[in-house]
């Protein structure tokens, strides 16, 4: 009975986002009412499990909230900074340090805020608006790899430190070495993209390279600043509720997978959302090596689409 109904809410959670725009709008609040009823289901629903829900997501949303306000407070300092730096320093150096340094800040400063960042940055950038676009999305993949070192850059890494009962420190000394090199090279793969785009531009005889096309980017206001730490708590609070509302899944059904099976089973966080399916998964029983490949098959392959 409670097998068949933990294992309802797991597919109500992976397919209804995906399927029902409406709800990946709401995917916070769902994801809290699917996690209470996890809870309650598998009897796990206690005081300490509440007082952990409550302190779990304080970190990483008073990071998202304090970045994104500093961020708010220096935005127009760091767009005239931006500017100047294109002009001084070759277009495919700052690329390549803005893609590496974003990756590793976003673990400190969110991946939310270095998003944001990266935001601004490109809409500096000197390039056509179709090359910008593959800048981002190598950017994005330094950010997302680069966020998981620290359980303050991303939900996935919050959630994970959570059930694994571990130090801050805990996932970059695990997966630093598998991290931190990719992080290079997507720095390295964004910097030589421009590079050829660049040349490629010059050899069109100066054709427009994208610096004053017409782009508006939304800007940040102190009410969206509130509300998105305000989500991402709420989000955080609910993936705590799965997570311990799922250990009899876990036991029952992933604790003796191979970790190799396991982590193409993971490749599925390309299509849902990664840190839902980290809380769905990851136990402290769970050896090293399982450890590993649930995470780097969930950074990697969460990358690929934009549900992940």
């Amino acid at each position: 009975m409670v097998i068949g109904g933990l294992i309802v809410i797991l597919l109500l959670v992976l397919v209804l986002p995906f399927v029902f725009h409406k709800v990946e709008e709401n995917l916070e609040v769902f994801l809290f009412i699917m996690g209470v009823a996890a809870a309650f289901i598998s009897g796990e629903m206690t005081v300490p499990l509440l007082i952990s829900a409550l302190e779990h997501p304080i970190m990483i949303a008073s990071a998202v909230f304090i970045a994104g306000a500093l961020f708010y407070l220096l935005r127009e300092y760091f767009a005239r900074f931006m500017d100047y730096v294109f002009k001084k320093v070759p277009v495919p150096l700052v690329v390549f340090l803005v893609v590496v340094l974003l990756g590793f800040l976003s673990s400190v400063i969110t991946a939310i805020i270095a998003s944001i960042i990266l935001v601004e940055i490109i809409f500096a950038l000197p390039v056509e608006r179709r090359h910008k676009i593959v800048i981002v999305v190598l950017a994005c993949f330094s950010i997302g790899l680069g966020a998981a070192l620290t359980p303050i850059g991303e939900p996935l890494a919050t959630i994970a430190i959570a059930k694994l009962n571990e130090d801050f420190f805990y996932l970059l000394n695990l997966l630093g070495r598998f991290i931190i090199p990719g992080v290079v090279v997507f720095g390295l793969l964004a910097a030589g993209y421009v590079a050829w785009a660049i040349k490629g531009s010059d050899n069109q005889n100066g054709q427009e390279q994208g610096g004053a096309v017409e782009e508006e980017i939304e800007r940040d206001t102190w009410k969206g600043i509130i509300i998105r730490a305000i989500k991402v708590y709420l989000f955080v609070m609910a993936l705590t509720f799965l997570g311990e509302g799922f250990k009899p899944l876990i036991e029952t059904y992933i604790l003796n997978l191979d970790y190799r099976l396991l982590y193409w089973i993971n490749t599925i966080s390309a299509v849902l959302d990664n840190a839902t399916l980290a809380a769905a998964e990851i136990s402290p029983a769970m050896d090293i090596m399982q450890i590993e490949a649930i995470l780097m098959g969930l950074i990697i392959a969460g990358g690929m689409l934009i549900p992940g």
